[in-house]
């Protein structure tokens, strides 16, 4: 699972600020860090300080300080301080001493030159002599530099000084993140010279751009400067509707003479008045000229010392171009388009004419449609869509319709590169080589590396490097030292993953020490021991002096075992044998005992004789065998005869007696008679008898092997018996699981049970480790041994499941590790509430009122506990049972009188915060508070509303005890009918759900408290559309206008006639077009009228609604004659076409099935066209909701709808005009449906 990004936090309390110091002076950089025993570190431009010398490094407590002593301009750098993640930069600035007084410019600006030093410290890039470059990156911008951040140029006014001669570089820095396209740069001279003109042997431009960075860098060289290269210059960045600029002077002096004196000073002409009188920046030359005729323009150049007229000129012509409208497309393309990768984007643009055809550019390619470039033409408009856009796709396109074109650039956006795969902890000995390896989402991508907050950068050292495999990012380190410890994190622009890389010193652990040895003559004597490291060496010694092999001693290294070997053991061989690992301040020592063998003559018959002093042991001796090993018991004897040698476990020795047959049950023997084995137990126990040896062999040595061992030697002459306690010691059993018993931000307490069995050694500590519940590598968290059985873990991410497991370890190794604990997440207890305080108090009750935490932490916010406790006590009782996930509470129940104090604490899985409590104690008393509207101040004036709409006020008051709300309108009561009305301790709401006309009117609130109250005034309207104007008449005609004349409308809608609108319409084709809009008064002239046709008026009223619904029309219409021509029609008697109505196709009788439409038509003609009637058994069917009635070209139609039985009977049809009328009638049956079940009996 991802890590939890934590906020960053300052470790800082007070960071270190830029200064400006003399030469030669002294200066003192202050820091304060958060946390006491915090590790401060100074840098100046990237590399670490160190105390002595010019620099003194300070602490004290909290306090840190830098002080420099001597000042030189070398020390004008980039400096920074680093405490943990957290890492401030600062400046220090050194000018120069101010020189002996000098005699003022000749000019009189009334400031003093700052002259450049003589003998000025080479730049670290070694320029040519004389030239000024801009700054390192992280320098501060020095004189001929200015940085551009967020697409924006510092404001930054400077006046620069320079000999002639030197070369004057000055560069511009664009952060283009936020630019679709690449800035605009233009440098300039004055107010007008554009110099990219002048570019050539003294003057030339350069721009470059990092790509990582996305930086635009422009600069401008200034070669073997001269003196008229001296005045004010300016430098603007443009990019579409962003735009800023920056102004700075330049001086040239002449070289200096050998001696610093120039007499020709004297003489020369004062030039910075001419270029102060150029520049004047109140004083905008182009904006005269634009305005000026052009008989002007000479003189005007003249008196703003402009002498280049041609390109005053072109200027001018450029600005006064306007911009040609096209022709062939109506909207053309976005100047810049922007797409995430592997998204699709539409380029739309609108052309003039539907059926040109256009075509597509990419780059000045043409585009051939494709599966992923897809052309559409809908009516006017043209797209181009691309499906699943790559990097390859980022170019400029273009739109070609005919001779002219539109252009467009696309910006493809690369997603968010995301951490699949995180960063593992890791612990390693120190010289290992590390290797920490993540996975992010993309082939390719540029991942940042971290180390405690600051970033990793490939050194000269080569101690990091970093390696890129597809989507696999390595951060290398070689030879990893202690230094190397600490938190290294992984970012990419769409997340970031951290993990702990723990180094420890390696420690050569001995796994078998050497033994002291008892050897005769002739022997051989084997010292071996085992230590941890294979590749470890060592040296042996004798008696301080080096082992060197020979013949008969061999020294041999086989992995991690050592050992010195030597043959046929002489008497002078006889010392303390050392062996010493190279590289470790410790040893491993022995001693080897030489056993004389003295031969004398004896009887033939010498009684048995155990010899263990011989060996360094008294009888009853104790030997210590680890699990595991071979137990070898190797006893020397004596006796002649040979004697018999009877091994026995379980009893001791003097228990055996030889006339017992077999030992007592719960015993083990073995016997060995002559170097013969006559009993032998398993095989894994071994005995035998030598010349003056009986030796009694265990093959790896197991816990049941422990006990006390007998040896009995028996012959003729007698018996000897010796017993040996062998004890078998093992590691312990692992412990019992962990319990985790507290976490913090970083940290957890954990205990657990000591292991049933300690091995036969006393437990010396233990050994923890943990891990995260999604990794799979434990980490150790301590290499000696933890004596406790309860251990705090530090060092821990927040908000990441981790799990903990036990070793124990005694003298004899380390125990299996124990069960895993539980899952659990470090987490910190939040901040306390804020803002704590008492909303309201009653006689019972009390209000809370708090905020969340500041600091809420990685675990989610359980709730809020609110406790209360009574003045003088320290008791606090819960208010509740459980949590609260408001963050108001309202606590019932109390006593009246009572005087108490309240905490709120917040919890988490954590536990509880600090408790917020407040400042002093409440006394459990209701307050009596006066009754008070809170009048919204958008009800103070008349509330309009539309008929249809809902009204819903808020009208919010105050007053203890709650007090008594009344409502009336034009002083009656309100009734629930007309509105409803909700009240609450707090507020009042007067609801309307549809207002009508009748709501209107002015609303009384009175709010009372026994004999107090206050009131209010609402006033509401309802406003509705108008009624239509009324007496449109046509007043006059004279030429080709009319005169209208109306009256308003009786019904104002209940608001303000703000105006008419008056339509006209041809009678030929009756289309209405508007003549005025808003027009206020009542009577208008319309002009402009076409001579021949013939008119008709209508007027609408307006108000804060809208249209009236209905027009008011002329009864006659107005013909327009032509003037000074007067027609007179010769006369005709006009024919009567009038015709009394007729059915030409008569009604049929109709039998239809319920529940299905029926119609009933016929025919008529008749002029004038004559009005039809609809009837149902001689009853006027024609405002029934049933039927509907169609009439088209004489046909006529009668629709009814979803027939009952019910609608069966005789239908009338009656047409009726001037001439006469004619009826005409038919029967319809409606027939019921036939059920389902009917059917299928009608079929059998």
């Amino acid at each position: 699972m991802p890590e939890p990004i934590k906020k960053p936090v300052s470790a800082f309390a007070k960071k270190p600020k830029t200064q400006e110091a003399e030469e030669g002076s002294s200066v003192v950089f202050e820091a304060e860090t958060e946390k006491p025993d915090a590790k401060v570190k100074w840098q100046c431009n990237s590399k670490d300080i160190a105390s002595g010398g010019k620099y003194v490094i300070t602490s004290d407590g909290n306090k840190h300080s830098l002080a420099i002593k001597a000042i030189t301009k070398e020390d004008a750098n980039v400096y920074a301080v680093i405490a943990g993640g957290s890492k401030v930069k600062f400046e220090l600035k050194v000018v120069s001493k101010p020189e002996a007084p000098a005699k003022a410019p000749a000019e009189g600006s009334g400031e003093s030159e700052v002259k450049p030093e003589e003998n000025p410290a080479p730049p670290a890039a070694e320029p040519a002599s004389g030239e000024h470059t801009g700054p390192a990156q992280d320098a501060p911008p020095a004189e001929g530099e200015f940085l551009c951040q967020n697409s924006s140029i510092q404001s930054l006014v400077a006046k620069l000084f320079f000999c002639a001669g030197e070369n004057i570089t000055f560069v511009a820095k664009v952060n283009a993140e936020s630019l679709l396209k690449k800035p605009t740069v233009k440098w300039f001279k004055g107010k007008w010279m554009d110099l990219a003109s002048k570019s050539g042997k003294h003057l030339q431009l350069k721009e470059t751009y990092d790509r990582n960075t996305k930086v635009y860098t422009f600069e401008m060289q200034i070669i073997e400067a001269k003196a008229n290269f001296a005045g004010a210059y300016r430098c603007e960045v443009a990019s579409r509707n962003k735009f800023d600029s920056c102004n700075f002077d330049l001086t040239v002096h002449e070289a200096r003479a050998a001696e610093g004196l120039d007499i020709r000073a004297a003489f020369r002409p004062n030039d910075d008045k001419a270029v102060q009188a150029s520049s004047d920046p109140d004083v905008d030359v182009w904006k005269i000229l634009s305005g000026a005729p052009a008989s002007e323009y000479e003189k005007i150049a003249f008196q703003h010392g402009i002498t280049d007229l041609r390109g005053m000129l072109k200027r001018l012509k450029k600005m006064k171009k306007e911009e040609k409208k096209s022709e062939a497309f109506l909207k053309k393309l976005d100047p810049a388009y922007q797409v995430t990768k592997g998204q699709k984007i539409k380029l739309a643009v609108e052309v003039a004419n539907e059926d040109v055809e256009v075509k597509w550019l990419k780059n000045g390619q043409e585009i051939q449609p494709t599966g992923r470039y897809i052309f559409e033409s809908v009516g006017n408009m043209r797209y181009l869509t691309i499906n699943n856009c790559s990097l390859a796709d980022d170019a400029a396109y273009c739109c070609i319709v005919g001779e002219e074109k539109c252009t467009t650039e696309l910006f493809v956006k690369e997603p968010p590169v995301t951490i699949v795969k995180n960063l593992e902890d890791q612990m390693v000995m120190k010289g290992e080589r590390v290797e920490l390896e993540c996975e992010v989402s993309e082939e390719g991508a540029n991942v940042k590396w971290e180390k405690d907050g600051v970033e990793l950068t490939r050194d000269e050292s080569f101690k990091y490097r970093f390696k890129k495999d597809g989507c696999k990012h390595v951060l290398i380190i070689n030879d990893a030292s202690k230094e190397d410890c600490g938190h290294y994190k992984v970012k990419t622009n769409g997340g970031e993953s951290m993990a702990e890389l723990l180094v420890q010193e390696k420690e050569l652990e001995v796994y078998q020490s050497i033994a002291d040895l008892t050897v005769k003559a002739k022997d051989q004597a084997v010292f071996k021991c085992e230590v941890s490291d294979e590749n470890v060496k060592g040296t042996w010694y004798k008696n301080g002096v080096e082992v060197k092999a020979d013949a008969r001693i061999n020294i041999t290294h086989i992995g991690r075992i050592h050992k010195l070997t030597i043959d046929e053991v002489k008497p002078e061989d006889e010392g303390d044998y050392t062996f010493v690992p190279d590289g470790y301040a410790f040893n491993l020592s022995a001693k080897l005992n030489f056993l004389e063998v003295k031969i004398d003559f004896v009887p033939r018959q010498d009684p048995p004789k155990i010899h263990l002093d011989c060996m360094g042991r008294t009888s009853e001796s104790t030997i210590i065998v680890v699990a595991g090993n071979k137990l070898r018991l190797d006893v020397p004897i004596t006796g002649d005869p040979a004697p018999t040698v009877i091994w026995t476990k379980g009893e001791k020795a003097s228990s055996v007696k030889p006339e017992e047959g077999e030992p007592e049950e719960g015993t083990t023997s073995w016997t060995t008679s002559n170097g013969e084995v006559i009993t032998e137990g398993d095989g894994r126990v071994h005995v035998e008898t030598t010349k003056g040896h009986c030796i009694f062999t265990i093959e790896g040595a197991e816990r049941q092997d422990e006990g006390i061992y007998s040896v009995v030697v028996r012959n003729p002459a007698g018996e000897d018996t010796a017993d040996i306690n062998v004890k078998v010691v093992d590691v312990p059993d692992p412990p019992q699981t962990p319990t985790i018993i507290s976490v913090g931000e970083d940290s957890c307490v954990v205990t657990w049970e000591p292991p049933l069995f300690d091995g036969g050694q006393p437990i010396i500590g233990y050994v923890l480790e943990r891990k995260k519940i999604k990794s799979y590598r434990w980490m150790r968290l301590n290499f000696d041994p933890y004596p406790r059985t309860t251990y705090e873990a530090r060092r821990m991410i927040e908000g990441v499941a981790y799990e903990m497991r036990v070793y124990a370890v005694n003298s004899i190794g380390m125990s299996r590790h124990s069960p895993a604990s539980k899952s659990f997440v470090p987490v910190a207890p939040t901040s306390e509430p804020i803002g704590l305080c008492v909303d309201d108090v009653s006689d019972t009750s009390i209000t809370l009122k708090w905020r969340r935490p500041e600091k809420i932490g990685a675990a989610e916010l359980e709730g809020y506990g609110v406790e209360y406790c009574k003045e003088g006590t320290d008791e606090w009782i819960p208010a509740i049972d459980g949590l609260t996930d408001r963050t108001s509470m309202i606590v019932k129940n109390l006593t009246t009188g009572d005087k108490l104090q309240f905490r709120v604490r917040a919890y988490n899985m954590a536990g509880p915060s600090a408790p917020a409590t407040l400042a002093q104690p409440v006394t459990i008393r209701e307050i009596m508070q006066r009754p008070k509207i809170w009048l919204p101040r958008i009800l103070r004036q008349t509330l309009i509303k539309k008929v249809g709409d809902t009204v819903n006020i808020v009208i919010p008051f105050q007053g203890k005890p709650r007090p008594k709300v009344t409502w009336s309108k034009d002083g009656e009561p309100l009734s629930p009918q007309f509105a409803s009305v909700r009240n609450s301790e707090v507020d009042t709401i007067l609801f309307i759900r549809k207002t009508e006309r009748k709501h209107s009117g002015q609303y009384d609130l009175q709010v009372q408290i026994e004999n107090v109250e206050d009131t209010a005034k609402v006033t509401l309207q309802i406003v509705d559309l108008p009624g239509p104007p009324e007496a449109l008449k046509i007043v006059d005609i004279w030429g080709f206008n009319v005169a209208l004349e109306w009256k308003p409308p009786k019904d104002n809608g209940n608001c303000e006639i703000v105006g008419y609108n008056i339509q006209k319409a041809d009678k030929k084709t009756m289309e209405w077009y508007t003549v005025y809009e808003q027009y206020r008064r009542t009577n208008c002239v319309v002009s402009d009228l076409i001579m021949g046709n013939e008119y008709v008026f209508r007027v609408f009223s307006i108000n804060l609604v809208g249209f009236s619904t209905e027009p008011c029309q002329t009864k006659d219409s107005v013909y327009i004659q032509k003037t000074g021509i007067v027609y007179k029609p010769p006369s005709y008697k006009e024919h009567d076409f009038s015709e009394a109505p007729k059915f030409t196709h008569p009604l049929m009788n109709r039998s239809v099935i319920a529940g299905y439409n029926a119609t009933l038509s016929c025919s008529v003609r008749g002029i004038p066209k004559p009005k039809v009637t609809w009837y149902k058994n001689k009853m006027d069917i024609t405002h029934e909701a049933k039927y509907r009635m169609l009439s088209k070209q004489g046909v006529l139609t009668l629709e009814i709808r979803k027939p009952c039985p019910f609608d069966g009977g005789v239908y009338m049809c009656k047409a009726v005009n001037d001439s006469g009328e004619d009826i005409v009638e038919c029967k319809l049956e409606v027939r019921p449906q036939i059920a389902k079940e009917e059917k299928k009996d009608a079929k059998k």
